[in-house]
């Protein structure tokens, strides 16, 4: 008998690794976002405005994908990685636009 993909189990792990390390991986895409299509530095731009209000739905998408991982230790694994390639995404983006 096969063992199901999905299951219940370790919930708070899963749950803890997106409310953890999904605000930091949030604020990483809207950073970039806002320094990538951002034409000036007024923080009233529409640019701006949008990349703020984008970072609700972008947690929650987070919050609600993170149980797609098999395991609390593949969340954890999995959006530290997404941390660190997002964090030197913006890094780069601030290199070469800033």
């Amino acid at each position: 008998m096969s063992r199901p993909l999905f299951t219940s189990r370790d919930w708070f792990g899963k749950a803890s690794a997106a409310t953890v390390l999904g605000f930091p991986l949030t604020m990483a895409l809207t950073c970039t976002f806002a320094t990538l299509f951002s034409t000036d530095a007024d923080a009233f731009s529409a640019q701006r405005q949008l990349a703020m209000w984008l970072a609700s739905p972008i947690w929650c998408a987070i919050l609600g994908l993170c149980f797609l991982f098999r395991n609390g230790a593949r969340a954890w694994g999995w959006l530290a990685l997404a941390n660190v390639g997002a964090w030197a995404l913006y890094a780069v983006a601030r290199l070469l636009l800033g």
